[in-house]
């Protein structure tokens, strides 16, 4: 072949047997076996990250016997982190939340951000939740809070920062409507507590009961604080539903007892949360046998592993109530920082809803070892944890939140059914 002297036009015509040339010599590599590999781009190296997390802990006031199973998960979820050696460390910094009724929370919040924490867990009751959480959202630090159940989170206006591994209790009255659809054929009366969940919780209720068929015949919200609710209970009576749903706490045993009165057997009655407690000790004996209850959260009795461990912690555990909650908080916010590789609120709280399964479509892991190794090889976690699949929206609320069905015995006790 002639070869061109550099320097001198080459015709189109060339060009194009060059190419056509080119493409023969390619062919032949390619199909000798030979080829270009593509250069492989390498992960950066992982940080070693530390993360403070402050705990917002009732150590006084009305919801104290909580305090020591949420302290002792928060303490067992950061020594999980620490011994999985994945590039993150975890300090907890832990301070009293005190009552909603006086500023230990405030005071307890302002000392947390000045430890430098980048996640605060907490507070437990919403009360406590309103006051804090302009203070710690507007710091640019995330808020986790495992016991909120107030609708008006939802739509906080809280910078993306605002999270909750307890479902709001709107879920709750889906799940009592869908019980009473089940059970009660033919019509049924919501009354409600105002304080409680505000309408979204009995709205839920009459729309779930309603798809299923049922009809609605009397709906009513009460004070919880009223001292003179006769002329709405006498109404409720009077309109002669097959079943009765009572929604709240402060009045629900009056209620009950009213209806009791006129006649309606333990398996009228429908309950949400706490109203009477596990053990009604204020009626006579049989008059809820068959009284259902609904109640967020899982079974303590299937996650025992985890309460033995949290035993190890403190031994005079007697209560865990919102610990399983407390310990996926934390390991949720160990995820995001791992996931985002940065130790700041905003970047914590860019890939809360990706490792809890609320998107991203990731592989399932069930504890933080497994989880953060998925992570550091670049993949998508979904963690589901000891609360359960967790699957937080895009506005902080988990969608996969479990809610109990409890049934009353003969001996005014209830036990979990479902």
């Amino acid at each position: 072949m002639t070869s061109l002297p550099v320097g001198i036009p080459v015709s189109r015509r060339a060009r194009r047997g060059f190419a056509t040339v080119a493409g023969v010599l390619a062919a032949v590599l390619v199909m000798s076996g030979c080829s270009v590999e593509e250069p492989v781009e390498e992960r950066p190296a992982p940080k070693d990250l530390t993360l403070t997390i402050g705990a917002l802990v009732p150590e006084s006031g009305a919801l104290e016997k909580f305090g020591p199973a949420v302290s002792a998960a928060i303490a067992l979820a950061a020594q999980d982190v620490n011994d999985a050696n994945a590039n993150l460390t975890v300090n907890v910094e832990t301070r009293d939340s005190g009552d909603s009724s006086d500023s230990t929370a405030e005071e307890a919040a302002t000392e947390l951000l000045a430890a430098r924490a980048t996640v605060i867990i907490g507070g437990l009751s919403n009360g406590i939740s309103k006051k804090v959480i302009d203070t710690i959202t507007e710091a640019g630090v995330v808020e986790i809070s495992p016991a909120n159940d107030s609708p008006d989170f939802s739509n906080y206006d809280d910078n993306q920062l605002y999270w909750r591994t307890s479902p709001s209790c709107a879920l709750e009255g889906s799940a009592l409507g869908a019980e009473m659809a089940d059970r009660v054929d033919g019509s049924i009366a919501i009354l409600s507590e105002d304080a409680l969940c505000g309408p979204l919780l009995p709205r839920a209720v009459s729309e779930t009961f309603l798809r299923g068929g049922g009809e609605v015949i009397y709906q009513e919200s009460i004070d919880e604080k009223a001292t003179d609710l006769n002329d709405k209970i006498a109404a409720a009576v009077e309109a002669k539903p097959d079943a009765v749903a009572i929604v709240g706490s402060k009045q629900a045993e009056k209620i009950a007892k009213a209806f009791i009165a006129a006649g309606y057997s333990g398996d009228q009655l429908f309950f949400t949360g706490l109203s009477l407690g596990k053990r009604g000790s204020g009626f006579a004996a049989d008059s809820l046998t068959g009284s259902i209850v609904t109640h967020p959260g899982l079974d303590i009795e299937t996650i025992s592993d985890f309460t033995d461990r949290l035993l190890e912690i403190n031994p005079s555990l007697k209560d865990f109530s919102y610990a399983a909650e407390s310990y996926d908080a934390v390991i949720l916010a160990s995820l995001a920082a791992l996931a985002s590789q940065k130790i700041s609120g905003e970047g914590i709280a860019s890939k809360m809803q990706e490792v809890s399964g609320g998107s991203g479509d990731g592989e399932v892991a069930l504890n933080f070892a497994d989880a953060a190794k998925i992570v550091l090889d670049g993949r998508t976690v979904d963690y589901d944890g000891v609360s359960g699949p967790i699957t937080l929206s895009d506005n902080g609320d988990p969608q996969g939140a479990i809610i109990g069905i409890y049934q009353y015995g003969s001996d005014n006790v209830y036990t979990r059914i479902g």
